[in-house]
């Protein structure tokens, strides 16, 4: 099993419009970025990933979820109408892959970025620490998984 951290701004899509999806499953779609969707394409269903909120107030981990199914063409990518249109991608040679994840729960208190920052000794190579990562979507080692996992538990670390 595999562990992913992904990325959507909570005004576009939160951990809780996830919750409220019929079967709490969504098509992860839009990841425009190669590395990000070589990451996807390389998900196994029942990996599980964190839902990070960017791009808002309080930048930071929000909850649980896991593959549902596994990297499939992304039909966004031939909707002339869709803002994520690719004119080069063609139907017999897909560019775009998506995913669909599947809410597991939302975490007690959102992990922020501030606190993340302050654990970054606890957390050597972290991707989302890294200065420069802005990848939508990113591996998690399994050690980093189980940390940040056990900070829920505690009071944030200032």
């Amino acid at each position: 099993m595999a562990y992913w951290l992904m990325k959507s701004e909570p005004d576009t899509f939160s951990i809780d419009d996830l919750a409220q999806r019929p079967r709490q499953i969504e098509a992860w779609d839009g990841v425009r970025n190669y590395q990000a969707r070589n990451f996807m394409r390389a998900m196994k269903a029942g990996d599980h990933a964190f839902f990070y909120h960017s791009s808002c107030a309080e930048p930071g981990i929000a909850g649980l979820m896991r593959v549902a199914v596994e990297a499939y063409p992304d039909p966004t990518q031939f909707d002339r109408k869709h803002h994520h249109y690719d004119p080069a991608s063609k139907p017999e040679e897909p560019r775009w892959s998506l995913v669909d994840m599947q809410f597991e729960r939302k975490l007690k208190r959102i992990i922020s970025l501030t606190e993340l920052r302050a654990h970054a000794a606890q957390l050597p190579g972290f991707v989302l620490l890294i200065k420069g990562s802005r990848l939508s979507v990113q591996p998690v080692r399994a050690e980093h998984w189980d940390y940040i996992l056990k900070l829920e538990k505690k009071a944030p670390k200032a």
